[in-house]
């Protein structure tokens, strides 16, 4: 299984091939990963180009917190990110909206 640092790679990977897709989409998306394999990390969309980084974003439009394990099932298709957030297992604090665009952003 990938390790936080190696999907982040990736995810950056998919931001920069969608940024004519994500156009018009603008935020700071930060991740809080806990557990066994712990990471902070954001991205901003700036209409749809996108900038990666580790650590804290200084002003997040939206902040996502889940266990390492939780978020790398939800990476590999094995966990529904609307089911993780039912059950408790995702958290998001701020923009909503931007939260329902995720699925969509990163695929």
């Amino acid at each position: 299984m990938a390790t936080i640092k190696e999907i982040l790679t990736g995810l950056s990977t998919v931001l920069q091939n969608n940024t004519a897709k994500n156009k018009g989409v603008n935020g700071v998306f930060q991740f809080d990963i806990s557990g066994d394999d712990p990471m902070e990390f954001f991205f901003k969309l700036d209409d749809g180009a996108p900038t990666v980084g580790e650590g804290a974003a200084d002003s997040p439009s939206i902040t996502i917190s889940m266990a390492a394990a939780d978020f790398k099932d939800m990476v590999d298709g094995k966990l529904n990110g609307t089911m993780a957030f039912m059950s408790g297992k995702l958290k998001i604090k701020g923009d909503m909206s931007l939260a329902m665009k995720l699925e969509s952003i990163i695929k």
